[in-house]
């Protein structure tokens, strides 16, 4: 008889093995195990897909209604630095053995079915949610949207954030195909809220053939900046005087309006008023969405990893105020837009250390380095074997009054903050 995993990083172990493929998107096989498992919810199910502002969205969604005192269920992806920043419940990350019990769930359940790293994770998470009963679940999609695990169940509310072009290889190479498989996320007759102000053709004509409720901002909900306060419009009226979010950057308004906008829809199962909203905004938090570590000199850290979100950075970067240098360590993963993210930034970088990144999937410092040349930046470039020794090669360069930041890629920031090991480092919560 094979061993049965006990801890959690034997069963992760166990996990990867189960599937030949890392990616294999496809609703069969989750959904087979799903029906085996009986796993169904009571509570508002909220669904958020979308090229960038996914994981803030989320979080925010998660703060307003805890704010409330709602308990809530969390599922996001990809982790930073443990595998339990996936699952929460009521703002906690589920332990390990919650973990491991879910994955042997799981694993009892699904036979001779063989499920992705991400199958296996989505539906452990589930079924430590239906075990949990919380009175709101919000669930992150991994990969676009019609063919993600998370997509084997039913959004009461969908979001989608932002389309742009990431996953080509996936989901297609432009903004009409990519945004054909992320509205596959909306369902018949209910809510389905759009954050990006130049939606493809694809996502409005999805939402119309499924008779979806659709709501579009700059149509049906306004996000504006008034002074250093924020204003929200909907056909309930107008929410004036909010602060402006914890989390960082302009583009943070249209993500929270779109997590408003969702709350309203689901006001008769999820009642909020507004102070518990102002306080869910003022207290969420989000490690490597534009963090700013305390400190000089100042060191921002960003998951940036598409020419989206990296034109976000960018121009976050442009309103945080003067620098005598903005000093760059970036990895990124090979099969990613390198010189389209890198044409994004390179107006607002004075010097670059580029890092190797890892695995099999990692781009090395000579990659990035003809990629910057490419986009035809001239200026200093060294090359590193690691995240943690671009960093600290870079901390050794910067004056007080500088920054740096720390970008390209999940793994990039993750071993950023493996490396720091600082209390500068905040868990999400």
């Amino acid at each position: 008889m094979p061993t049965v995993p006990r801890s959690l990083e034997d069963w992760l172990q166990h996990v990867e093995r189960q599937h030949p493929q890392a990616i294999a998107l496809g609703l069969e096989r989750a959904q087979r195990v799903r029906t085996r498992m009986g796993l169904a919810f009571d509570c508002p199910v909220i669904v958020v897909g979308g090229t960038n502002g996914k994981g803030s969205t989320c979080a925010m969604l998660e703060a307003i209604l805890r704010a409330a005192g709602y308990r809530t269920g969390l599922y996001t992806s990809p982790h930073l630095l443990r595998y339990n920043e996936r699952v929460r419940i009521a703002g906690a990350e589920a332990a390990d053995e919650a973990l491991a019990e879910g994955f042997a769930a799981v694993e009892a359940a699904r036979g001779e079915v063989p499920l992705t790293y991400f199958e296996f994770g989505t539906l452990a998470a589930a079924w430590l949610f239906w075990r949990q009963r919380p009175d709101a679940l919000v669930l992150e999609v991994g990969l676009g949207g019609r063919l993600d695990a998370v997509n084997i169940f039913d959004a009461d509310c969908a979001i989608l954030t932002s389309i742009g072009i990431d996953h080509v290889d996936y989901l297609g190479g432009t903004r009409e195909a990519i945004g054909r498989e992320k509205a596959g996320i909306f369902r018949a007759g209910r809510p389905a809220v759009v954050a990006d102000p130049k939606p493809p053709r694809t996502v409005l004509e999805a939402a119309a053939a499924l008779g979806a409720r659709l709501l579009l901002i700059g149509r049906d909900f306004h996000s504006r900046a008034h002074g250093s306060q924020w204003v929200f419009e909907s056909p309930e009226g107008r929410r004036m005087t909010l602060a402006h979010p914890a989390l960082r950057g302009a583009m943070q308004l249209r993500n929270a309006g779109a997590a408003l906008a969702a709350l309203e829809t689901l006001r008769e199962r999820l009642p909020l008023a507004m102070q518990e909203v102002r306080r869910g905004l003022a207290e969420v938090s989000l490690p490597g969405r534009f963090q700013v570590l305390p400190g000089r000199p100042q060191v921002v850290l960003d998951v940036a990893h598409n020419p989206q979100a990296a034109g976000v950075l960018a121009a976050n970067l442009g309103a945080s105020g003067f620098s005598p240098e903005t000093i760059a360590v970036l990895g990124m993963l090979r099969d990613k837009d390198i010189e389209g993210v890198l044409r994004a930034l390179a107006g607002r970088i004075t010097r670059w250390h580029l890092a190797t990144l890892g695995g099999p999937r990692g781009a090395d410092a000579d990659t990035l380095e003809r990629a910057l040349r490419a986009v035809g930046v001239a200026g200093p470039a060294s090359r590193h074997s690691s995240v943690a020794a671009a960093l600290a090669a870079a901390r050794g360069e910067a004056g007080e009054g500088d920054k740096i930041v720390v970008f390209g890629s999940f793994l990039t920031v993750a071993e950023a903050m493996a490396h720091g090991k600082e209390s500068t480092f905040p868990a999400h919560g």
